[in-house]
């Protein structure tokens, strides 16, 4: 029980550190090495984080001080439970879109219109739209959480792994193209309808078109002063990066100057602004569990859409740094932070990279960059908030444009992976005129069903080789690729690329046919043919010698009858056999080795195919040999649990490399020519190849 006791509290420890990486890392905070760069990086955050949070909070379909809220509780939830040292989480453009989708489909405008008594026209009843749309935003989010903090410690964090980095690239693309398509209407001043499902951005895009005609150009005024201003300092900022010792927080200069010298935009010129931001923090409000059956898709899809940009984000800046992130504590510390953040109201978060970007660049070390700049909010909801409220709408759907750089570069991948990867190339552009087109739900999940279908159908088409040896050497290659690489008399090296299973075990048999030009149906069938006509022909002679044998007593039973005695010349015929007993063979081979390294895992089909080829090749007289499972212990596992092993297939015919294959072969079949191992070749011969072909097709 003691022993059982000392074992038990390192590992409780360890657990507990690892669920709470604040206990471990705070401790051993240093002042002196992290304190300024920390409150430098985090006041500069802060900074950042009013703008976006009020400009994505218009995204979610919430008011504007509900992106405060959204940019202060998760961030010191984070704080708590999070991993990475660089990655600043808070609203982000393309997760508060999709939130937007779902609010906006279950509250539109249209259900709030009420008649005004006095001259009959229809006035929206925005208190119960936003009020409703908070709870909707709210309780999607909880159950986002819920989805994030399950899988943490289910330990399924491997999950975004199916989310491809083309496909990531792609959706992020295209959702933001939806995002900039959203903001159309604060540019230019107009009202549009709400469009949802396929082909909504499509109508969004006509119904904006319709509406030029009607632009206020106040808006379009404010808009293009922002714009040119945000990315002349923007291009400064990023000139300049080393020189100045943080950036010019010109997002903040913007809304004060616009602020200060258009107060009354919305009364002259009928600018739309942000409108009231009350002062004070807000009580916790349960989730309305009523709505999830309808949200528990697209809550789903956002959970992993968020941890997917939240984990390549925090390894990125730890592969930087040198630390590491746990991905399965990130899926946690997410999961925590939508799920707290979600009971105050806040809507879905995730890491942004331009603040992340930010946090980094202005010298932040540590997690504690997340409290600098809750701080910082929290004194803007307290105090300051107020002051945003003629914030014309304009000026925040500008920002949206130029925090959008970092996502609208990523067209640069096109050409990129035209060279490089042409599959890829597909899944990008697939996901994003899905995304762009069936919306963001639907347009991810036929996204991940397109990506999935490209990995079957590339490990159904495989390249498959016939290998040779590097002269010299224990090293096998291609011998179509390698002028060099010379054969093995009498024996038939197979590898494929990839791992064989139910989908392409038939053109994996195929493919060893045509490569080694052995048809085993066919000189099975003509070695059959080849016995029956043989022991036809033997029943014939019988049946010959026979007649012929009665034939000559007759005629010596004559004789004797005639002569008195036997003749001396009865004779007696044999049958002309073929000795040989063994079909012609058409080939010269005796040995076939199967390369498996490629193999991860053996099913049902694998093992059917692995023993039709010893059989059909040990009836043509051909040994077959398996190498390359010793790496993959539970391929020869499964091998063995299957049965596969037995009289006619014994574990000698596994062997650890093609190397001990071919030398085993070769010594049964009383080859004198044993191939050495020269160790100067290696560095000398196999590195100086020279390819038969210069480029090989991309394989799908």
């Amino acid at each position: 029980m003691k022993g059982l006791s000392m074992c038990s509290v390192p590992k409780l420890k360890r657990s507990v550190l690892g669920f709470l990486p604040v206990l471990s890392w705070l401790p051993r905070y240093s002042l002196r090495d992290n304190a300024l760069g920390d409150l430098t990086s985090g006041i500069s955050v802060g900074i950042m984080h009013l703008p976006m949070g009020l400009a994505y909070s218009l995204l979610a379909g919430t008011p504007p001080v509900y992106g405060l809220y959204t940019s202060f509780y998760p961030v010191l939830v984070y704080i708590i439970f999070g991993t990475s040292k660089h990655i600043s989480m808070g609203t982000f453009a393309v997760t508060s879109l999709m939130v937007g989708t779902v609010t906006q489909t279950l509250a539109p405008n249209s259900n709030y219109m009420t008649l005004n008594g006095t001259n009959g026209t229809a006035v929206l009843d925005s208190t119960a739209l936003y009020n409703d749309r908070v709870q909707i935003a709210s309780s999607l989010t909880v159950l986002c959480g819920i989805f994030q903090f399950a899988m943490g410690l289910l330990q399924v964090g491997f999950i975004a792994t199916y989310l491809s980095d083309p496909l990531v690239r792609g959706y992020t693309t295209g959702a933001g193209i939806q995002v900039v398509l959203s903001q159309l209407s604060s540019t230019f001043g107009i009202s549009t309808s709400l469009y949802t499902g396929p082909l909504s951005q499509v109508y969004l895009l006509i119904d904006v078109c319709r509406h030029l005609p009607m632009t206020n150009i106040g808006a379009v005024v404010i808009t293009l002063v922002s714009l040119v201003v945000l990315i002349t300092v923007k291009e400064l900022n990023t000139c300049y990066a080393k020189k100045l010792p943080a950036p010019i927080p010109i997002e903040l200069i913007v809304v004060s100057t616009i602020i200060s010298y258009y107060a009354n935009l919305n009364g002259l010129y009928k600018v739309a602004v942000v409108g009231q931001i009350p002062r004070g923090l807000l009580a916790p409000r349960n989730p309305d569990i009523s709505l999830w059956g309808s949200v528990a898709g697209s809550a789903f899809a956002l959970a992993i859409v968020g941890y997917a940009i939240s984990i390549s984000l925090g390894k990125t800046f730890g592969l930087k740094h040198g630390y590491k992130v746990d991905s399965n504590q990130e899926l946690i510390a997410l999961g925590a932070c939508n799920l707290v953040g979600g009971f105050f109201q806040c809507h879905f978060v995730t890491p942004a990279l331009s603040r992340s970007l930010l946090q980094e660049t202005t010298g932040g070390k540590t997690q504690m960059v997340g409290l600098v700049s809750s701080v910082f909010m929290l004194i803007i909801i307290l105090e300051i908030g107020t002051l945003f409220q003629q914030l014309p709408k304009a000026v925040l759907a500008c920002i949206v444009y130029v925090n959008l750089k970092g996502i609208f570069v990523q067209f640069w991948d096109i050409p990129a992976l035209w060279k490089s990867n042409k599959v890829d190339l597909m899944v990008w552009l697939v996901t994003l005129v899905c995304t762009i087109l069936l919306n963001l739900d639907m347009g991810l999940a036929v996204a991940v069903a397109f990506s999935i279908i490209t990995v079957i159908v590339r490990s159904q088409l495989p390249n498959y080789y016939i290998l040779g040896r590097v002269p010299g050497t224990e090293i096998y290659l291609d011998i179509d690729a390698y002028e060099e690489v010379k054969e093995i008399p009498g024996v038939i090296i197979f590898r494929s690329s990839t791992t064989m299973y139910y989908t392409n075990a038939e053109l994996y048999l195929d493919a060893l046919q045509k490569k080694s030009g052995i048809d085993t149906g066919k000189l099975i069938t003509q070695k059959k043919k080849r016995e029956a006509e043989e022991k036809r022909q033997a029943k014939t002679e019988e049946n010959k010698a026979k007649k012929e044998s009665l034939t000559q007593v007759n005629w010596a039973f004559e004789k004797s009858s005639e002569a008195g005695f036997p003749g001396d010349d009865l004779k007696t015929q044999k049958s002309s056999t073929n000795g040989d007993g063994e079909m012609g063979s058409s080939h010269n081979k005796h040995t076939l080795i199967l390369d498996l390294s490629t193999a991860s895992f053996v099913d049902t089909v694998t093992l059917k195919t692995l023993r039709n080829i010893f059989k059909d090749f040990k009836e043509i007289g051909i040994a077959t040999y398996l190498t390359g499972c010793q790496g993959e212990f539970c391929v020869v596992e499964q091998l063995s649990i299957a049965g596969f092993f037995c009289e006619s297939i014994p574990k000698s015919c596994l062997f650890a490399t093609v190397h001990d294959a071919v030398l085993h072969s070769l010594r049964v079949h009383g080859d004198k020519d044993i191939i050495l191992y020269d160790y100067a070749l290696v560095s000398g011969t196999f590195w100086n190849l020279s390819l038969r072909i210069c480029s090989f097709p991309i394989n799908i």
